[in-house]
């Protein structure tokens, strides 16, 4: 029964490389719209030093990142983070880190395709259009389904479009940091420019409450380039590439955050950001595209298009690929670990997390638009939740070979753990300033405290309680036992696909 089931849930092996690798997991972060969302609220925190915050808000994606290469190296499971703490930590653990991943996915899919429309709209021209609901929100649920007919028709033909997609999203932000800097320098910004500084790069300039709250802010833009390594089954190479990908990911959007960060800073000034790009936090790239560059500002609206389409669809990837892994293991019902025969893709998962991602969308923008990017804020809390049970996983994992050097002692000991540390100590900021409803978009009080928490909050006690339920249903998940990897797989003796289970004994 076991066996049949795994012969039929077999994904489309070396469907994309690494460069397909590499793009999935930059697009998955929606550079772009990013970006835009967090530029204006980080340099009203901390004025000319958002450079350096974001700088400093890589560091611990770039120690998780190392977690993910290594643990992915001895387990090419699509669950990743469900899969890597299972075996780690156990069962339960587990459930609660996928669980986190798939409704990440629920909550930002509708924000994302709904920005991809209004910016497509605004690109055009259809700025009215842009600012109708009624027009927007039935365009952006038909996105939301056509790009997840296109993740169900084939892990390649989905590379295809993220490839173009990066292609412009990535010369769009260029042109605009170019045209931006030069006018900064040459002093014709219609704004209050400034002149770049190497200063700007030092995160501590600020100091305080406006760091942490900017670090925040920060790990959001910098979230998803795992997307990459939920592909790892599907990727050539799996045990290897998919890692690689997720990290030079972290690399490239380092280097784009911050040069595009340092060029926005400079032609604008701190004073208009920390007041309109603060306030209209999304839209600021399309405030900056008329005044930066004038007739060609629609390049800059179709960079942030093109990124949050692109994401809509990446970000789909995870929890659906983190639904079959759980339903293979039997943390989930069977159905959901159902492979298209045809396109050999978990075509049941990724039509459920489409379809709860829609019914999240338009119900809570009936709330208000204010409550959707209240729902967007508490992403903080999932996100900082399955980094840092990662990072501890690795950790725990390779425990009887960090002392065997002093490069994994670092890199699969102590930076992963330094990293879980760091996101455990901004998840707590992050609760604390979410209790403070003020602090929310919609100023509302939700039980005495900020909607983003209550939404936080909801979503892990929804998932105890579905967690339970299952298990009085099927225990077979629940009988698994934490193991240690194989020490041959480690050390490179023999490939990581000859000892499926990465387990000793």
């Amino acid at each position: 029964m076991v066996d049949q089931q795994a012969e039929q849930a077999q994904l489309k092996a070396g469907a994309i490389g690494f460069v397909d690798s590499l793009v999935i997991g930059l697009n998955a972060t929606s550079p772009a719209y990013s970006l835009a969302a967090v530029i204006g609220p980080i340099a009203a925190l901390v004025g000319v030093y958002a450079p350096g915050v974001l700088l400093a808000s890589f560091v611990p994606m770039a120690l998780i990142a190392t977690a993910f290469l290594y643990l992915n190296r001895v387990d090419q499971d699509c669950g990743t983070t469900f899969s890597w703490v299972t075996r780690a930590m156990g069962p339960w653990f587990g459930w609660l880190g996928g669980w986190a991943i798939t409704m990440t996915g629920v909550l930002v899919i509708g924000s994302l395709a709904d920005v991809g429309v209004s910016f497509t709209l605004l690109t055009f021209g259809l700025d009215d259009a842009a600012e109708n609901a009624w027009i927007r929100m039935p365009l952006a649920i038909g996105l939301i389904i056509l790009l997840t007919w296109i993740c169900i028709l084939g892990t390649d033909i989905s590379a295809r479009l993220q490839n173009g997609l990066i292609l412009g999203q990535v010369l769009a932000l260029i042109a605009f940091a170019v045209v931006a800097i030069a006018k900064a320098v040459g002093d014709t910004s219609p704004l209050a420019p400034i002149d770049p500084s190497l200063s700007w790069l030092n995160p501590f300039g600020a100091g305080g409450a406006a760091l942490t709250s900017g670090l925040l802010l920060g790990v959001f833009a910098y979230w998803g380039w795992e997307s990459a390594v939920n592909l790892s089954e599907e990727t050539t190479d799996g045990n290897s590439t998919p890692g690689r990908a997720a990290v030079w990911s972290t690399v490239i959007l380092v280097g784009t955050y911050v040069s595009v960060a340092i060029a926005v800073v400079a032609f604008a000034g701190t004073e208009w950001l920390s007041t309109v790009g603060a306030e209209e936090e999304e839209f600021t790239f399309a405030e900056l595209a008329d005044l930066a560059m004038g007739d060609w500002s629609w390049v800059l609206l179709l960079a942030v298009a093109t990124s949050a389409i692109a994401s809509t669809q990446t970000t789909i990837i995870p929890a659906s690929r983190t639904g079959l892994s759980m339903a293979r293991r039997y943390a989930l019902p069977p159905q959901f670990g159902r492979i298209d025969p045809r396109h050999r893709t978990p075509a049941v998962s990724t039509w459920w997390v489409a379809g709860i991602a829609i019914v999240w969308y338009v119900v809570i923008y009936q709330l208000s638009a204010n409550a959707l990017f209240d729902s967007l804020t508490a992403l903080s809390l999932l996100i900082a939740f399955y980094y840092a049970l990662t990072g501890v996983a690795c950790a725990i994992y390779y425990r009887k070979h960090l002392t065997e050097s002093a490069k994994n002692l670092f890199l699969i000991g102590i930076g992963p753990l330094v990293g879980a540390a760091l996101l455990v100590w901004l998840l707590v900021l992050s609760v604390r300033d979410m209790s403070d409803p003020e602090n929310s978009y919609s100023g509302q009080s939700w039980f005495g405290v900020g909607p983003p928490l209550v939404i936080g909050i909801g979503i892990f006690l929804a998932g105890l309680v579905l967690m339970f339920v299952w298990r009085s249903q099927d225990r077979r998940y629940w009988q698994e036992r934490a193991g240690l990897p194989d020490p041959d797989v480690v050390h490179g003796v023999k490939a990581a696909a000859g000892d499926p289970d990465g387990l000793e004994g």
